[in-house]
């Protein structure tokens, strides 16, 4: 965790889990369906059990913010200084696999006593981090500072959202049913299939979007930023399983 951080970023400890399971002989077997081998599943005959996932998901997104401006006697002398920064900007960041939709440019023109003054900012939103450092990079050693690049800003896309929030349902299924696995090895018996899951309880925290621009200390470094913008999510689900009779040993070598 990055000093300082906020609050929200420590992980809660995970609930305990639940196992409740039936073994009680059942009073009939309920034949195997024509056409599957393996135990017969004994009806009345269940595991139930609770289980949950945490996961984390990093930044898919920055954008960098670069402001640049012009004060100059004559008019077309202020817009021509910004109009040659604002090509090479996006000659870069094409030359380095930048899509152009993916840069926005405003332009503000007025006049300031007896001079007249061009402003310009350039919005880039890299998916690549590399890239963007690389963009950066160049533009401060060509320009200098006549360009202002401001700290990127990290955030999620919602399709990086969903996919976390599918991993972790996922995630805790495929822990959930583990646990009854291992019940019912614990008493000699096979795990039959799933008769209810149901999520009980999800939990979002950490983590930007794009419409929620925060800001942060200039000091941070780029890894700090990073994890300062991570996503983390929980889910707990509950299921429960049927319980099949004991292995046939003989029949597993076959």
């Amino acid at each position: 965790m990055v000093p300082g951080g906020p609050a929200a970023m420590a992980l809660p400890a995970p609930p305990p889990a639940r196992v409740f399971a039936e073994l009680v002989p059942a009073p009939a077997e309920a034949p195997a369906p024509a056409g599957r081998s393996g135990p017969p599943a004994l009806s009345g005959r269940e595991v139930h059990v609770s289980g949950s996932a945490e996961l984390s998901a990093g930044p898919d997104r920055a954008r960098v913010s670069l402001r640049l401006g012009s004060r100059k006697g004559a008019a077309g002398a202020a817009r021509s200084s910004v109009a040659r920064r604002l090509e090479y900007i996006a000659q870069s960041a094409r030359q380095r696999g930048v899509p152009e939709e993916n840069m926005t440019v405003t332009e503000d023109f007025s006049r300031v006593e007896n001079t007249y003054q061009m402003e310009a900012e350039v919005c880039i939103v890299f998916s690549d981090f590399g890239k963007m450092q690389n963009v950066c990079n160049l533009l401060i050693e060509k320009l200098g500072t006549s360009v202002t690049i401001s700290p990127p800003h990290f955030y999620h896309t919602p399709e990086a959202i969903d996919t976390l929030r599918r991993r972790v349902c996922v995630a805790a299924v495929g822990n959930t049913r583990q646990k009854a696995q291992e019940v019912c090895r614990l008493f000699g018996q096979s795990l039959g299939k799933p008769l209810l899951i149901r999520e009980e309880e999800t939990k979002e925290w950490g983590g930007h979007i794009d419409s929620h621009l925060l800001s942060s200390p200039d000091s941070m470094t780029l890894q700090e930023r990073i994890q300062n913008a991570t996503a983390y999510a929980s889910c707990k689900v509950f299921a429960v399983f049927e319980i099949k009779g004991k292995e046939n040993r003989r029949n597993k070598f076959l």
